[in-house]
């Protein structure tokens, strides 16, 4: 049975009990969670090393790192120390977005050597299998569609990333909108290329059914995503993206119908002022789904510095409600991320995803900021660095530059708590 099966005859599976407990939360509100949709648990019977973790309402927001080759590099075991860094950092989840090398065998080995859950994009090995079988992207089969989904369900893929929402409807309201980008998803690429050459409808959409039918097999979760999101802020909000996400709220019903797991994927490119907006439209369209953010990226101009750029729409997303946050790197848009680039995108995300949990009261937010002052006030370097995201990075920074005494070398004897704890805590001076 799958989760979703599970918890509406009130079972609690091992991933549902572990979650609750890695939250601090009753298990029954786990359990309420998934029969309402508002929180999945992305867990493949497949992936027998599995630490689970729960995503939507009333949970932690969660953090993702996307990982994987691409046709001008390709090298699994720098994807392998790629995931060891995401894991190190504390991401909740990974991708592979593998395009290049043996995307089976790469996706295989993240699979056995990764705890986190993992999720795929199925229409990007669908299509480079397909130019390789047949000469073109635009010549994929439906079968050929279905058998790597299977495949990767197979393999004990968590979430999987499938564009069902990019319609022949929505495709005419994109050409009637004139973007700036058109469509910057490779997924949403593959396939509305396929429809305009073919003329056809999308195989995800109009073989619905069929998706339901496997994930229901083997218990992954649709992660429904968001072929029409904005590539640039002038796009933002706009008709095709509406029409895209109108067509998902109804996926999602036609899902839990089917007592299958979703997730609903969002842009992308916002302005400050959109981003709140964005959420609440896909919360009312999408009945709650747990909704799962690509930054968003505030503005156009950050290339070399995206992963900041991201965190502070991530930050305004997760304190509006959105549930889960895929990360961005320094090299987005320029280049594939290393090492290094994987935990800097996923500190800053987890920094955001954080700031957002004070502001929706998920449990132990504040408790651990409050920890820290604490901490800051007892002038207790060991505490700050434990309490910190990076500890290793805050104890090199604190020992840089030596300073004498309890302080930091910013203030040294001129330390302002230093100086007022001095003076507060002396017995008043009787005159």
């Amino acid at each position: 049975m799958t989760q979703l099966e599970l918890a509406r005859k009130g079972i609690a599976s091992p991933q549902v009990k572990h979650v609750a407990e890695t939250e601090g939360v009753e298990i029954d509100f786990v359990l309420q969670g998934l029969v309402n949709g508002t929180i999945a648990v992305p867990a493949n019977a497949n992936h027998t090393n599995l630490l689970p973790c729960g995503v939507g309402k009333g949970l932690r927001t969660k953090v993702n790192a996307n990982i994987g080759t691409s046709p001008d590099f390709c090298d699994k075991d720098i994807e392998l120390r790629k995931l060891q860094a995401a894991i190190d950092a504390g991401s909740d989840t990974v991708m592979d977005l593998s395009t290049g090398g043996d995307i089976s065998g790469i996706r295989r080995a993240i699979i056995t050597s990764s705890p986190l859950p993992v999720g795929t994009v199925p229409i990007y090995q669908v299509g480079i299998e397909a130019i390789e079988r047949h000469g073109a992207i635009v010549d994929m089969t439906v079968d050929d569609i279905f058998d790597v989904i299977e495949e990767q369900a197979q393999d004990g893929v968590d979430f999987m990333t499938v564009h069902c929402g990019v319609t022949q409807a929505s495709v005419a309201r994109l050409k009637n909108q004139g973007r700036k980008t058109d469509i910057v998803s490779r997924g949403g690429a593959f396939l509305t290329g396929w429809m305009l050459h073919n003329e056809g409808e999308n195989p995800l959409y109009q073989y619905y059914d069929r998706l339901l039918d496997l994930a229901r097999k083997y218990d992954f979760t649709l992660s429904l995503g968001d072929s029409l999101r904005p590539g640039c802020l002038a796009d933002a909000t706009d008709r095709a993206q509406v029409e895209e996400l109108i067509i998902i709220g109804e996926l999602v019903e036609r899902a839990r119908e089917a007592e299958v797991q979703t997730m609903v994927e969002g842009p992308g490119h916002l302005p400050l002022d959109q981003v709140a907006t964005n959420v609440q439209l896909e919360k009312s369209l999408c009945h709650e789904a747990p909704f799962y953010v690509l930054g968003p990226l505030v503005t156009d101009i950050g290339a070399g510095y995206d992963h900041i750029t991201g965190a502070i729409g991530g930050a305004i997303a997760a304190a509006a409600g959105a549930d889960f946050l895929c990360y961005v790197t320094p090299t987005e848009h320029l280049s594939l991320p290393d090492a290094q680039d994987v935990k800097e995108g996923v500190i800053a995300s987890r920094i955001a995803a954080h700031a957002g949990d004070i502001v929706k009261g998920v449990k132990g937010a504040r408790e651990w900021d409050e920890e820290m002052s604490r901490a800051r006030k007892a002038l207790d370097w060991e505490t700050q660095a434990r309490l910190s995201l990076d500890p290793e990075l805050s104890r090199q920074i604190h020992g840089r530059i030596p300073s004498a005494g309890a302080t930091c070398s910013m203030c040294g004897e001129y330390c302002a708590m230093a100086i007022v704890d001095k003076y507060l805590t002396r017995p008043a001076v009787k005159h």
